[in-house]
């Protein structure tokens, strides 16, 4: 059964996801995305958050730690692969 995509910035911190789709808003933001390894296919998922549902979120995509403006995340769509609110990272 195929799982519901939806967009990076909507996760939550701890959740794992798989990209499905790179949507950028520019050709320049697409190379960017290539460039630092955010891939359709490509595990990711959300590190840390900033408060208040601001900017920026951190995700780790690839083994990469990667920060990331709400407005480009909401052009990368994902579907959850697991998320467990138990085992989230509290980084210094």
């Amino acid at each position: 059964m195929k799982r519901p995509s939806m967009k990076l910035g909507q996760l939550r911190r701890g959740a794992r996801a798989r990209i499905v789709a790179v949507n950028a808003a520019s050709e320049e933001m697409t190379r960017r995305f290539l460039e630092i390894g955010i891939l359709e296919g490509s595990p990711v998922r959300v590190v840390h958050q900033a408060p208040l549902g601001g900017d920026p979120i951190a995700v780790e995509v690839r083994g990469a730690l990667i920060a990331l403006r709400r407005h480009e995340a909401s052009g990368i769509d994902v579907e959850l692969v697991d998320h467990d609110s138990s085992r989230e990272e509290i980084l210094p």
